[in-house]
């Protein structure tokens, strides 16, 4: 009688055995070194001209200036968010721009020992007191200083997930962010000729599956499975650097600092442009926010949602039933609307009730990150629901909160997702009075929104 269950533990075996592929890394098992990853901006070097004259340049000292440690919650924890190797990854970056000649600076005492060492020998052994004569160190024009200036944490996390009868699913993402800041300085004069700053996200998501579930009485089956992607913090400070090294070339080059050869003029207009153009997009965000032109609403707008309603009434059963929605919305704020909406909503009972309501709605509703593309949003107000089947058709009044998720496709064409929850004044919706509470009503539904008029300057 029981071979049916050793039959069915087989089976599970056997596709864990068959699917042992899957349990490993996605990376595979390979332990051997290998050279490091290519950064995307790295590649934009290899769009910038061949320099006129390539810039001796020194770096001694290029910091962490966060003094932040990891986070730990197992107590006191003294390693450092930021790498310590930050000139090692700037004179990386010098290099691959083929602009700059980097000297060393950073242990400039030990380059100083060693030739002091070599001047002796050559004396000591040649006999000749000119044989330790060595060629002049190389002096650099101009100082680069700076270093990463700020690491934030959390600022931005958010995750989805689901379980139906213990099998179900979730997602987690969490972004921080790294700045960094570069300034040129002049060795003639100390000048400072140009600065610039950098910032990149560090995206770490995670995937999970699980299932929990009694096969019988006595017997209980859990599994689950899941991974977690973390983008490495050296990768996205070589990122950043990399980026701020680009951006102080063509600073250069538009403030005449240095110049490329004269054959790749176009190639300069062109990279300028570009620059311009990056410079004009990055004006339009809010720092931390989003996009400035394209998170920011129109004054007015209008949408159309597809709904599911679920009747909780004096009847035991329930069940959800289609209903259409159209709302008109005015934007006064960033942040703040106000929108009246109209629906007709099926709802009633499994078999014993069901009818056709028309609702008024009034609400204001608040939006998270109006500057985001993708925003949370929350909605609460007032309204008037009547049956159009029932015997007195009287308009009846209620209350309803909720909130959403929306996002921005375009400027003027978002998508919605919401759920809210109607609380009625009267408990005859569905012509019987009964039990302690009033008649109400959950919603949920998907729509497209159209934003028009003018926008917030």
């Amino acid at each position: 009688m029981k071979s049916p269950n050793y039959i069915f533990y087989l089976i599970i075996f056997l596709i864990i055995q068959s699917c042992g592929t899957y349990l490993v890394p996605p990376g595979g098992v390979d332990h051997r070194s290998y050279i490091g990853e290519i950064t995307p901006s790295q590649r934009d070097f290899e769009k910038l001209p061949t320099p006129k004259e390539q810039v001796v340049v020194g770096v001694y000292k290029f910091r962490d200036q966060t003094g932040q440690y990891k986070a730990s919650d197992m107590g006191a924890n003294w390693s450092t968010a930021i790498p310590q190797g930050l000139t090692s990854i700037l004179i990386k970056s010098l290099e691959d721009s083929k602009w700059f000649v980097p000297i060393e600076r950073e242990n400039i005492g030990n380059l100083l020992n060693e030739r002091q060492i070599i001047r002796t020998t050559r004396q000591e052994y040649s006999g000749n007191s000119n044989s330790g004569q060595l060629p002049p160190l190389l002096f650099a024009g101009i100082l680069l200083e700076g270093g990463v200036v700020s690491y934030d944490t959390n600022i931005l996390t958010g995750g989805a997930g689901a379980r139906y009868f213990g099998i179900g699913g979730s997602t987690e993402y969490r972004q921080d962010r790294i700045t960094v800041y570069l300034r040129a300085v002049s060795t003639s004069s100390g000048k400072v000729l140009k600065t610039v700053y950098t910032s990149k996200t560090i995206l770490s998501q995670s995937i999970n599956a699980s299932m929990f579930r009694y096969i019988d009485f006595e017997r209980l089956m859990e599994a689950e499975v899941g991974v977690t992607n973390n983008e490495p913090v050296q990768i996205a400070v070589t990122e950043a650097i990399n980026k701020a090294v680009y951006l102080l070339i063509l600073e250069g080059i538009k403030d005449k600092a240095w110049e490329a050869e004269e054959n790749d003029s176009t190639k300069v207009q062109e990279l300028l442009l570009e620059y311009n153009n990056e410079i004009i997009q990055n004006n339009k965000k809010v720092a931390g926010k989003g996009s400035w032109e394209k998170g920011r609403r129109s004054q007015f707008s209008f949408g159309v949602a597809y709904t599911f309603n679920t009747l909780k009434s004096d009847f035991k059963t329930q069940s959800m039933r289609p209903g259409v929605k159209g709302n008109f919305k005015y934007i006064f704020s960033d942040y703040f609307n106000t929108g009246f909406s109209f629906g007709i909503q099926q709802m009633g009972s499994k078999e014993t009730f069901r009818s056709t309501f028309n609702t008024y709605e009034l609400d204001l509703e608040y939006i998270v990150m109006p500057f985001n593309e993708f925003s949370p949003f929350f909605f609460g107000g007032f309204g008037l629901i009547a049956d159009t089947q029932g015997p007195d058709n009287l308009w009846k009044g209620k209350t309803q909160f909720g909130g959403g998720l929306e996002y921005l496709v375009s400027p003027t064409v978002g998508l919605r997702g919401t759920a809210s929850y109607h609380i009625g004044f009267d408990d005859d919706w569905d012509q019987m009075v009964s039990g302690k509470r009033n008649d109400h009503f959950l919603q949920v539904g998907l729509g497209i929104q159209i934003n028009f008029g003018n926008r917030f300057k």
